[in-house]
């Protein structure tokens, strides 16, 4: 098949772009190696759109969360990464969380069917010289290809490590000693939380600071953590209590295993460790906010001194790997196109957005674009009071090039309410986000019939 625009990369930015540009007409050729005899350090399958860290999509409240808002966006906009991940949804109280092996697939199915997109397993070394074409190669882009990009932008990527979290097989964990919640009960009973003493706390801080970590290769020495990601050791280094007003954070979690007469619901622990549901079955769940660069044997001894955890069986251990993105402020434009060669626009995480989500929607956006140009119609961006545009503007020139680092969606980046007061800021700019994000979609229409 012959194509309008070339997309290299299967994953989830590469995936929505692929969608969204083959549902307005375009003809695409969808390239991912893995498949094709290219893997990744952290991938491990084939699957178009893989979830190589957590299952979590994050927030799903689109009144008082960023995230939750770019989700309702995104819906907007008949995102395949939120159709599919409705399928695949599992529960994780107000979060979304995914079943993220019946996410691939659905994803992947999708596309297969779609008669304008052809699917081709391959590793592409360089960037095209010539033609519409979107990169979406994530953090983990192909040596040679990388080195393309390095050529063409005339400055080396940026870099940072990202952390895989454990996933224990639920019948290995003891509910005699944890039990079912979500924190002050918002959402249902869908996390599995395991209690420490101060005594048994202080225990496993130790043990994080004295264990066993993977050693870093050279090129990786100098690499910065992402703050959204950081690795459980990291962070037990900060300090002693950091952990406990982070991932291991005992408010609104009352055990009943130790309840009283005097407290009859229990009583909050001094930390918790949190599981979340990883597939649609309930067998897998994922230890919240745990990624680490301990060895594996340390990992097991260690996690297993967790109370509940005692005869855990892991699916998977935790890891740890380097992502590269490009210094976007300075070397992209408004429209996502590299200032050098701007048949090309990037997409994703190599853009330094950060989160399943946030690249999905740039994807999206990458796709929408190349439709745009393609057709000879003007682009019209999503105003920067939406989560879309306040994301794409960050990244296209809102950001100090200088100190630029990944970024979640956040009310920090929309434009700010002042006359608001505080306890009203969230909802007033979800609703200005709404509003205005319709506007936009009724003047462009952004939406494919």
């Amino acid at each position: 098949m012959t194509h309008d625009v070339h997309i290299i990369g299967g994953g989830l930015a590469g995936s929505e772009a692929a969608w969204q540009l083959a549902n307005r007409g375009a003809k695409v050729r969808l390239s991912e190696m893995r498949g094709g005899g290219g893997s990744t350090p952290a991938h491990q399958t084939d699957g178009l759109a893989e979830l190589v860290c957590s299952n979590s999509f994050r927030s799903d409240d689109d009144e008082n969360n960023a995230v939750g808002l770019l989700h309702h966006e995104m819906r907007r906009l008949d995102s395949l990464i939120m159709r599919a991940g409705e399928l695949a949804r599992v529960p994780a109280g107000s979060a979304m969380a995914v079943d993220r092996d019946v996410f691939s697939a659905e994803v992947q199915k999708a596309l297969e069917a779609h008669p304008n997109v052809e699917i081709v397993r391959e590793r592409i070394d360089a960037l095209p010289e010539s033609s519409l074409t979107i990169v979406a190669t994530g953090p983990l882009t192909a040596a040679s290809l990388a080195a393309s990009i390095g050529a063409a932008t005339g400055a080396d990527s940026l870099a940072f490590f990202d952390a895989i979290a454990p996933i224990v097989h639920r019948d290995s964990i003891d509910m005699s000693i944890c039990w079912m919640a979500a924190r002050w009960d918002k959402g249902g009973k869908d996390y599995i939380n395991c209690p420490m003493t101060k005594e048994q706390y202080l225990a496993f801080h130790q043990d994080l600071l004295d264990g066993e970590k993977g050693e870093f290769k050279e090129w990786e020495a100098s690499t910065p953590y992402f703050e959204g990601c950081m690795p459980i050791e990291v962070m037990a280094e900060r300090g002693v209590d950091t952990l406990r007003y982070g991932p291991m954070k005992p408010v609104g979690l009352d055990n009943p295993h130790w309840a009283t007469p005097e407290h009859p619901d229990g009583r909050w622990p001094y930390a918790v460790v949190q599981l979340r549901q990883d597939n649609k079955l309930g067998t897998l769940w994922n230890m919240v906010g745990f990624q680490t660069k301990l060895k594996h044997a340390e990992q097991v001894r260690l996690l297993r001194t967790i109370p509940g955890l005692e005869n855990a069986e892991f699916a998977r251990l935790g890891g740890l790997h380097r992502n590269t993105f490009l210094n976007s402020p300075t070397l992209l434009d408004r429209q996502l196109r590299l200032n050098s060669a701007p048949h090309i626009r990037f997409a994703g995480q190599i853009t330094g957005c950060e989160g399943y989500v946030e690249s999905s929607a740039v994807g999206l956006l990458a796709g929408i674009m190349a439709a745009d140009e393609l057709a000879g119609t003007e682009w019209t961006p999503p105003p920067r009071t939406s989560a879309m545009g306040a994301l794409l503007a960050h990244i296209t020139g809102d950001a100090e090039a200088e100190s630029y680092q990944p970024m979640n969606v956040n009310f920090g980046l929309f434009p700010p309410l002042p006359d608001v007061k505080k306890k009203q800021r969230k909802l007033a700019y979800t609703d200005r986000a709404k509003a205005d994000l319709g506007a936009w979609l009724a003047a462009s229409e952004a939406v494919p019939a």
